[in-house]
């Protein structure tokens, strides 16, 4: 059998059937159920003539048809592709294009934007529209693009498992966020895809693991309850369902992240283990626990034992607030991209929450290079900065994009290294400090300011919710710091007294010249953050100032 994301699906489905597998709202399908499903919507496409290697997308919120849909995509070798559901019509063509996808299973609600972008695309010919799991209701038309009802594109399919055998080398797409430009589809090898993202290394010492270890964990008494709060359209949420997949565990999934309706899942099922992005959700979820402490009903949240983030800031004040009110889970930073897999994972306890940012023990394979593409000895070179990059299972490259493919995967010393843009600072015991991507770097005077680092010191500011920070163009410094912030309710910030707060942590350099004022962050459906937005409102406000004459 090779290591393939369908056979280690199927390994667990034969060790663990009656295992619940799925939960959304008030359904739940086991493992033999999943199997069942996944293989009719499988048989469905090669009816419609799907082969190996077509490219067929996933447009949907979280639920229980989505992994249907996902699993069987990878069941007859096709190729899934992620498709973000907040994606307006030219971002839809773009992706349908770019992505040469010949088939498209998508929720209800969604059929609007579907008939409109489909008549572009020739390729795309199979169309299966699935309830939309918030408004199962919905009777958006499907005809003009030639839908079929999930159930009946399901209805007469076998329930068999009659594939053929698959290859180690069958290629999963994951497109990313596009925060800093159009996305692209990053092409994984499913084997080096389960390596680094589907639990096939040990993440805390490194060691491999054999194509049925995670099945075998799936006859274990006691599996896992775990709810990642990113829509399955994040790679990052995709890599946790399947890897707990294939260990036979429980994921509940919510169709929207919402704090309240996550503390009430939280203690209902008895969720141990929540996956999330930064403060986008720990500082909304917290809060709601705090809000609720001081009633007579408050959550309890006993049930967790980890609390993992990942993809964006969590910052030392929420985390501070987090261990305060539930000091016994586990707190992890883990660090990572489309392009690298787990790079590495720092823990957090009271008396270890770095000020700079997240700090991070580094996983097997990753190393840190610096600007001339050497590969620097972490122990000799304590406390300089370079880019974070990965060896060993790395995807293959862009898909159709083979010059941002040789920037980004490099041959380094005969090895094939993964090095997206992140930079970091090297600490003692092989430990690193986040600083960021390097493309949103702030060169201002001919020093370098990365990004989250000061939005990590203006966060604790009471009066500031969120914040992101970015360079804009200055004819004395050549760049300026400049932050979007938007403040907590019925608060304001005045920038010389944000900079006076600011100068206990923060170098001069540091601190933001410009500051704008906005009701909601801009950040992605994940949480993550939209820096060329958050640079078009502070150039947008720097020039209607300019033309009242009033300083930002």
């Amino acid at each position: 059998m090779a290591i393939n994301i369908a056979d280690l699906f199927e390994h667990a489905v034969d060790a663990a059937p009656e295992n619940p597998a799925v939960k959304v709202g008030e359904r739940t399908v086991n493992f033999a159920e999943l199997e069942t499903e996944s293989n009719k919507l499988a048989h469905y496409l090669q009816s419609r003539g799907i082969k190996p290697g077509d490219h067929v997308a996933v447009y949907a919120k979280n639920s229980i048809e989505h992994v249907i849909a996902v699993l069987a995509i990878v069941k007859v070798r096709a190729v899934n592709i992620n498709v973000n559901y907040r994606y307006v019509e030219g971002e839809l063509n773009y992706l349908f294009e770019n992505a040469d996808v010949v088939a498209l299973i998508v929720e209800r609600s969604y059929a609007p934007l579907v008939a409109k972008t489909a008549p572009n695309h020739p390729l795309l010919t199979t169309i299966v529209v699935v309830p939309d799991v918030i408004d199962p209701d919905d009777q958006s038309d499907i005809s003009s693009f030639g839908g079929v009802l999930y159930e009946d594109a399901i209805a007469d399919q076998s329930a068999e498992r009659d594939f053929e055998e698959r290859s180690a080398d069958d290629l999963h797409i994951i497109y990313t966020g596009g925060t800093t430009g159009f996305p692209k589809g990053v092409m994984w090898r499913h084997e080096d895809f389960w390596r680094t993202l589907g639990g096939g290394i040990d993440f805390y010492t490194g060691e491999p693991l054999s194509e049925y270890d995670q099945s075998e964990q799936a006859k274990q008494d006691g599996r896992m309850v775990t709810l990642p709060l990113s829509p399955l359209m994040h790679g990052g949420a995709q890599a946790g369902l399947l890897m707990h997949l294939f260990a036979g565990h429980l994921t509940i999934l919510e169709p929207k992240f919402d704090a309240q309706r996550t503390w009430e899942l939280i203690d209902e099922n008895g969720i141990m283990l929540i996956f999330m992005t930064g403060d986008a959700m720990a500082r909304p979820l917290i809060e709601e626990f705090e809000r609720k402490a001081k009633t007579d009903s408050p959550y309890s949240g006993a049930s967790l034992f980890a609390v993992s983030s990942s993809a964006a800031i969590f910052s030392p004040e929420v985390k501070e607030r987090w261990i305060e009110a539930l000091p016994n889970p586990v707190y992890t930073d883990s660090v990572g991209a489309s392009e690298t897999g787990f790079q590495g994972m720092g823990m957090q306890d009271k008396t270890h929450i770095s000020s700079d940012g997240p700090v991070v023990g580094l996983g097997p394979s990753s190393v840190v290079i610096d600007d001339n593409n050497n590969i620097l000895d972490l122990a000799t070179n304590v406390g300089k900065v370079g880019r974070l990059g990965r060896g060993g299972s790395v995807p293959v490259g862009y898909y159709k994009d083979e010059e941002k493919s040789a920037e980004t995967f490099l041959v380094i010393d005969g090895l094939r290294i993964s090095v997206p843009g992140d930079f970091a600072r090297i600490e003692e015991d092989n430990k690193v400090t986040l600083l960021g991507r390097g493309s949103n770097c702030v060169n201002t005077g001919g020093e370098k300011v990365y990004p989250e680092e000061v939005e990590m010191a203006i966060k604790r500011h009471p009066a500031v919710y969120d914040v992101l920070v970015v360079g804009i163009p200055d004819e004395k410094f050549g760049q300026a710091v400049a932050a979007v912030i938007q403040p907590r309710e019925g608060a304001t910030v005045e920038l010389d007294e944000l900079r006076d707060f600011l100068r206990a942590s923060l170098s001069g350099y540091k601190l933001p010249r410009t500051i704008t004022l906005v009701p909601e962050i801009p950040r992605n459906a994940t949480g993550k953050a939209q820096y060329p937005k958050a640079k078009e409102l502070l150039l947008e406000a720097k020039a209607q100032s300019d033309s009242e004459g009033a300083p930002v």
